[in-house]
């Protein structure tokens, strides 16, 4: 199932950026493209948690060097200040990279600053958002913004900036800057190439079914309908992945999706589908399924989606 799909729909939304995205197996949901200014201001989180990152990562080489002399120890040899050029090349590399990699490759598929401003990658096809497709999206970045950045910058320390090169630089950075403005999903250059966007993620609260903690879901669960009771090889088909896309499902309560999703299950467990009492079904489904998973990660056993 889509990796967007626990995004779901809010009130006040600007209904231009509004779009449907079908899933692989045909489930259609509603989200929302996170407007540019709510990508500029995550990109001006993440830069200022990246800076501060690179400014201990900058002290710690530092400290290790004054370690040196403050020992009155002899001058550190060639080949370790050697090994240090390199530690400094490759951390400044993964300064740039690492930090978005880790994040955007994680289950939120959101770093720092889009979790504070509400916005997260996903697939545009409607599948999962792949390592292949992150890498690319990044990468992109380094031409987009930091390496013309860089070079500005060095070369103005060294004093071999000219004004055509400022100029330049900053003509490169502003046109890929402005680029998510030019087209109706303000997409960048890396989401064009990776086949990604960038979509809201509001949280959202499934009344009734999203129950604060494990003992809870468990009650809730021995209290579903008789009707509806699944077993472990009924329950074991599915990981937490699915579990949140039957959690979006269930928020946006389109009755297409719910009938779609519902059939979707039966074919895997075998059961006949619930005509006209969907809802039901998957209400009953998702709390047995989540205390399951639940009951599996306290002895340490997690399984992160259906194929796993």
């Amino acid at each position: 199932m889509a990796r967007a799909a626990d995004l779901g729909r809010t009130r006040g939304r600007d209904t231009r950026l509004q779009r449907i995205l079908v899933t692989p197996e045909g489930v259609a949901l509603d989200v929302h493209v996170a407007p540019a200014s709510a990508r500029a201001a995550a990109l001006f989180i993440d830069l200022g948690a990246l800076f501060g990152m690179y400014i201990a990562f900058v002290l710690a080489m530092l400290l290790i060097v004054w370690t040196f002399e403050w020992a009155d120890m002899p001058a550190l040899p060639e080949s370790v200040l050697g090994f240090l050029a390199v530690l400094f090349i490759i951390g400044t590399f993964l300064a740039r990279n690492a930090y978005f990699l880790y994040f955007e490759l994680g289950q939120r598929a959101a770093t720092w600053g889009k979790r504070a401003v509400g916005i997260r990658v996903a697939a545009r096809d409607g599948g999962r958002l792949t390592a292949e497709a992150v890498i690319a999206r990044n990468l992109l970045r380094d031409i987009e913004l930091f390496l013309p950045v860089m070079f500005m910058t060095s070369s103005g320390l060294q004093g071999s900036l000219s004004e055509f090169a400022a100029w330049a630089g900053l003509a490169w950075v502003g046109s890929f800057a402005l680029f998510p403005l030019l087209n109706k999903d303000r997409l960048r250059c890396g989401d064009l190439i990776a086949g990604t966007w960038v979509v809201q993620a509001p949280k959202a609260v499934l009344a009734g079914l999203v129950a604060d903690g494990a003992a809870q879901r468990e009650q809730v669960a021995g209290l579903a309908d008789d009707r509806y009771r699944f077993g472990e090889a009924e329950l074991s088909v599915y990981g937490e992945y699915e579990l949140q896309t039957l959690e979006q499902v269930l928020r946006t309560a389109n009755p297409q999706a719910m009938e779609t999703v519902a059939a979707t299950i039966c074919g895997k467990i075998g059961w006949t589908p619930p005509i006209g009492d969907e809802r039901a079904f998957l209400e009953a489904y998702y709390t047995q399924l989540r205390a399951r998973l639940e009951r599996g990660m306290r002895f340490g056993r997690r399984r992160a989606n259906k194929n796993s």
